[in-house]
């Protein structure tokens, strides 16, 4: 226990521990995530033992130092009692000789104990403090030299100032990572430009929302019309509204009414319309945001839309492509082609084909069963045939030459699935352009892919962002295919891109209507068409040989979907077979709780010998169906991906002393530590929107009125079209049938359709025939032929005047 004296100096910061390191266990670079275990010299918890482990968030400790640390000792389920520590600070000496002694240390390099006692003697036993609070009094120690007053600060900054920011942080209201988060962003100028300008936390912290710097702001006296307030509050909303609802503008008027809305929330303040004008106005001056018209962009969303405008234009002048075989010629490969593959294309299908070839650019849409995926492999043969090129990238090692033939999708997934009908690789767009995090792309204009021909399935989903990416990246003379099905889900991103190309009618389009698979006799296909149409059939309710729909309430879809699992289980079908899709995540009938209930018919622990890793509330275990909910491209692993669980190492067991976790996605192995657990979820019931771009044999989807807010149609018809062999619908008939009839009101605003009207011709059209026979033609010589009288024969300078 501590003694009377050690209660009243930390009283105020509350328990504490004290101590000496002896070996730090765990320190993660990145956040700073810290566990290490201390010889303890005194504590005013009721606590005994010599030694104690420590968690929390550190720069790095030193043996030699002693440390206090402020926080709660709480009991871990697996490692037992552990101090989780809020902040800390060092154990600085209090006498003259202890401060020579300290400055004096290893830890100063080139500070020795003359230099130390000059120090003190000049500044005082307050040294240290004073010189963190203004360096340039070292300037005043005789005989010391600059490069040394320099690094002495530095050190004590590194250190010392670290404690103090954590410290000051602690009492604004910061937990440990979000404060560790703000230092790594400013460094030792963290308490500076929080106090002049709180709100500069919204734009450089991850995790910080305008609530709460706007409380800050409060406390530190910039309330009302403050500028810095009205600024933040502006781009807190136009990033909001373009994050959460897809946006890629935002009106000016909606803009000024939201943003208004969002400063008067507290109910202390009253905002001008005027002064929320002028600090709009300063945010374009300073580049922070776009005006056009009366729209306000994010410049990334801007500029997004303007380069792939741009790199679609130069696309589409390409002429090389057109008439470059002979229809005869064309037609004698179709025939030959569906003799060997034993197929014959329907009328759009060969249109389809020979626009793809025939094209520098071509959309392919069409819904589930509609031939998309035999187009995309007669595409790709045909292609090889007619240009003499072979379908093996064995023949281009040998030859040092690139593959001509790219074929990408958003997802892994969706990529696998291309690759096994084309025979052909295909890689995800991130990893095809070379994305490696925070960094950026490899591939862009300076360094294009090298290729002849793109495919891009799934084109749904791609946001305006990857898609400006991906067309940037585009060689010259090469033949683009997007193939998507416009009635999905839009991309979870900004932007709509492919309905926005298609609303263009500037980019050759063949759509698919006839329906193959349905005369096979899927009835789920027959119901996705009814469902694009907004209507549902009279037997939706009636089983069908591969459908069924089961009755019930909310409360009873955990009951329903736990015995449909159950049933396929004993027929045996695996999690991998089965996916469960719900479109919210809370309440008894939504992901979180199916998941559990979920893991323990699919993965059981009964008896509790199968290694598990609890984290917060879920537990993970060997063979667990996971979720991957980020980027993370160095181990080639992306959002949206699904992997197993195939090993779980416990800290005891490696040399690292940390719990480690290995997902094994197709066959890529990927390692996660503890802190890495933030990355993925389980995915036994995923979202609707996790699951595009991929198709299952047997899909479940609860439909309640609980989901009202979610229900739609893109989202229920999605959420069909991922069942490639049963679909088992369990819910409210009447919920399904609000939710089909209600189209996406939420209508995305974009202005990809409109420039690219403005920037390219119509296909086929006179103004296309003329632009080509001009296109070397510069804008003066161009003006120079136009008669300025056309149209002006009448005309006289009096009818221009105005009468009085």
């Amino acid at each position: 226990m501590a003694n009377q004296e050690s209660l009243d100096l930390f009283g105020e910061q509350g328990r504490f521990i004290k101590g000496r390191p002896i070996v730090t266990i765990f320190h993660n670079e990145q956040n700073l995530y810290t566990v290490l275990r201390i010889r303890v010299d005194e504590t005013n918890h009721t606590y005994h033992d010599k030694e104690a482990v420590i968690t929390g968030y550190f720069p790095k400790v030193y043996e030699q130092e002693t440390y206090i640390f402020y926080g709660e000792f709480k009991e871990h389920p697996k490692f037992g009692l552990q101090f989780q520590a809020n902040h800390f600070r060092k154990d600085m000496p209090q006498s003259k000789q202890g401060i020579v002694a300290y400055l004096s240390g290893e830890m100063f390099k080139g500070i020795g104990k003359k230099t130390a006692e000059n120090i003190v003697e000049t500044l005082g036993e307050d040294a240290i403090s004073k010189i963190l609070n203004q360096p340039s009094l070292l300037d005043s120690v005789p005989k010391l030299p600059p490069d040394k007053a320099k690094l002495l600060y530095d050190t004590l900054m590194e250190h010392q100032g670290l404690e103090q920011i954590m410290i000051a942080l602690n009492q604004f209201g910061f937990g440990p990572q979000l404060s560790m988060r703000i230092y790594q962003a400013y460094k030792e100028e963290t308490l500076s430009i929080i106090e002049k300008n709180p709100y500069k936390l919204v734009e450089d912290v991850e995790g910080i929302g305008f609530g709460r710097a706007d409380e800050l702001g409060y406390q530190l006296g910039m309330t009302g019309n403050h500028p810095d307030r009205i600024k933040a509050g502006c781009l807190y909303m136009l990033e909001n509204e373009c994050m959460q609802t897809g946006h890629v503008y935002m009106q000016t008027e909606d803009l000024l009414e939201r943003v208004k809305a969002l400063l008067e929330e507290n109910k202390r303040d009253q905002i001008d319309y005027l002064n929320i004008s002028n600090e709009i106005i300063k945010l374009e001056e300073e580049g922070k945001i776009i005006g056009e018209e009366k729209r306000v962009y994010l410049p990334s969303l801007f500029y997004a839309e303007k380069g792939l405008v741009t790199n679609i234009q130069r696309i589409l002048k390409q002429t090389e492509y057109k008439d470059q075989f002979p229809e005869s010629e064309f037609l004698l490969a179709l025939g030959g082609l569906e003799e060997r593959l034993g197929v014959q294309y329907a009328p759009t299908q060969r249109e389809a084909i020979q626009t793809a070839l025939m094209s520098p650019m071509m959309i392919l849409t069409g819904g589930p069963g509609t031939g998309k995926t035999t187009v995309i492999k007669g595409i790709v043969e045909l292609y090889g045939e007619l240009h003499g090129c072979s379908l093996e990238i064995k023949d281009y090692h040998k030859k040092d030459e690139p593959f001509p033939f790219l074929l990408a999708a958003p997802t892994g997934r969706a990529a696998k699935r291309m690759s096994e009908s084309t025979g052909l690789p295909a890689v995800t767009i991130h990893r095809l352009l070379g994305f490696n995090g925070t960094e950026g792309f490899e591939r862009e204009d300076t360094s294009p892919l090298e290729g002849k021909i793109l495919i891009v399935d799934e084109t749904s989903m791609l946001d305006i962002w990857l898609a400006n990416q991906l067309f940037k990246a585009l060689p010259e003379n090469i033949q683009v295919i997007l193939v998507g099905d416009e009635d999905q889900l839009p991309s979870v991103g900004p932007g709509q891109v492919l309905k926005d190309l298609l609303h263009s009618e500037r980019i050759p389009t063949v759509k698919l209507t006839d329906i193959y698979r349905q005369a096979e006799g899927s009835s789920i296909i027959e119901l996705a068409h009814e469902i694009k149409k907004g209507r549902l059939p009279a037997d939706v309710t009636i089983k069908q040989a591969d459908r069924s729909f089961i009755k019930c309430s909310t409360a009873q879809v955990a009951q329903v979907v736990e015995k449909v699992a159950l049933n396929a289980k004993t027929k045996g079908y695996s999690a991998k077979d089965i996916q469960v899709l719900a479109p919210m995540y809370r309440g008894p009938a939504g992901i979180d709780r199916l998941n559990v209930l979920l893991q323990e018919i699919f993965n059981p622990n009964p008896d509790g010998k199968r290694k598990e890793i609890a984290f917060g509330e879920v537990k993970y275990r060997i063979g667990d169906k996971v979720l991957q909910l980020v980027n993370q491209p160095e181990s080639n692993v992306f959002n949206g991906d699904i992997g197993e669980i195939i090993s779980i190492i416990y800290a005891k067991e490696n040399t690292e002393k940390q719990d480690m976790i290995y997902i094994s996605y197709e066959g890529n192995e990927v390692e996660y530590t503890r802190q890495d657990l933030t990355q993925i979820t389980h995915a036994y019931c995923c979202s609707v929107h996790k699951s595009q771009g991929s198709e299952f044999p047997i899909v479940i989807l609860p439909v309640t009125r609980s989901y009202y807010r979610m229900l739609q149609r893109n989202l229920i018809y999605t959420a069909i079209t991922r069942s490639k062999q049963s679909l088992i619908l369990c819910g409210e008939p009447d919920a399904l049938k609000m939710g089909v009839e209600r189209a996406d009101e939420s209508k995305r605003l974009t202005t990809l359709s409109e420039k690219l009207q403005e920037a390219i011709p119509p296909m086929n059209s006179k103004v296309e025939q003329s632009a080509k026979a001009s296109a070397e033609m510069s804008l003066e010589e161009e003006l120079m032929q136009v008669n300025p009288m056309i149209g002006m024969e009448n005309v006289t300078p009096y009818d221009f005047m105005v009468n009085d």
